[in-house]
């Protein structure tokens, strides 16, 4: 009998890099928000892969996509660097993303500067290959291998799942034996509550595109099961300045109801129940220095 095998992989590299879009892949479903916005995800969000041989999967991997490391100037930004490393700690493998066509250099470096130092057993990944273009990507794979002993190098897709399955072996290769953390049908530790704030979220983000600043957030309200199974979800949708409100909500509120609707259609495919989802805009200013703001999204409060 096959034993099981379990371990942690830390997912890290710059903003917009693909790293919530490869822990997707690698799931086989959606359980991270994506978005063309850098920064997308905030706190640090878990998903569940298996892996093995066909039929017989034994291998467990526990995916921790982080936020994207970046140089941090406010409070939100510390937090969010602050859980990108924390993720990293204790993991099995940490596996670099890296986008070969921004490259983002004066993100990059710094990360490779404190990732060199650091004791975990690395993968080098480079993402979008089926748009880069291959001499450059070559030199930069090589330049960063110079740079960093990598376990391997892999060339991905994480888009249109080209080379993920290779490096998802060499991934469950990696992890230790031991009894599986989560039961088999699990594919996230993200709460129910947390995910549809983080779709709503994600609808901001796609729906308003640069006529939203970053400086967003969703709170929830309430999340509540109905005796017939439904769900209703209340959610606040935060800004920091009033002149940013008849954006969100647009032209006799046909904004915010086209968030509402992709919201909660998305939602309700997730959960399989039928949902109910009410949206409200809020001004307030200094919400990126709230603490409770920092809880809900599952950051740690950084002086």
């Amino acid at each position: 009998m096959t034993k099981q095998k379990c371990g942690v992989v830390a997912i890290i590299g710059a903003p917009n890099a693909g790293k919530s879009t490869l822990v997707n892949q690698l799931v086989g479903q959606k359980v991270a928000i994506t978005s063309a916005k850098a920064q997308t995800t905030r706190a640090r969000m878990m998903g569940i892969a298996l892996a093995g041989d066909k039929g017989a999967e034994h291998v467990q991997m526990i995916l921790v996509d982080t936020p994207g490391i970046f140089e941090p100037k406010r409070r939100l930004d510390r937090a969010m660097v602050s859980a990108a490393w924390e993720g990293a700690q204790s993991a099995d493998a940490v596996l670099l993303i890296v986008d070969p066509i921004k490259q983002r250099r004066h993100e990059l470096i710094p990360l490779l500067e404190t990732l060199e130092k650091r004791p975990e057993k690395k993968i080098l990944v480079l993402n979008k290959v089926d748009r880069a273009k291959k001499e450059p990507l070559l030199a930069l794979a090589q330049e960063i291998g110079d740079r960093i002993k990598f376990e391997e190098i892999y060339f991905i897709s994480a888009l249109t799942g080209d080379g993920v399955e290779e490096m998802r072996g060499t991934l469950a290769d990696l992890m230790p034996e031991g009894p599986w953390m989560y039961p088999d049908d699990e594919v996230s530790n993200v709460s129910e509550r947390l995910m549809a704030t983080e779709i709503t979220r994600e609808q901001l983000y796609q729906q308003l595109h640069d006529e939203l600043p970053y400086d967003a957030a969703v709170r929830p309200e309430s999340y509540t099961v109905k005796p017939d199974g439904s769900v209703e979800v209340r959610q606040q949708i935060v800004i920091s300045r009033d002149s940013q409100k008849p954006i969100v909500l647009g032209k006799g509120g046909q904004r915010i109801k086209a968030i509402g609707e992709a919201a909660r259609a998305e939602l309700a495919e997730i959960l399989g129940v039928k949902v109910h989802l009410f949206l409200h805009v809020k001004v307030s200013e200094g919400w990126s220095e709230d603490k409770e703001v920092f809880e809900e999204m599952g950051l740690d409060w950084v002086k």
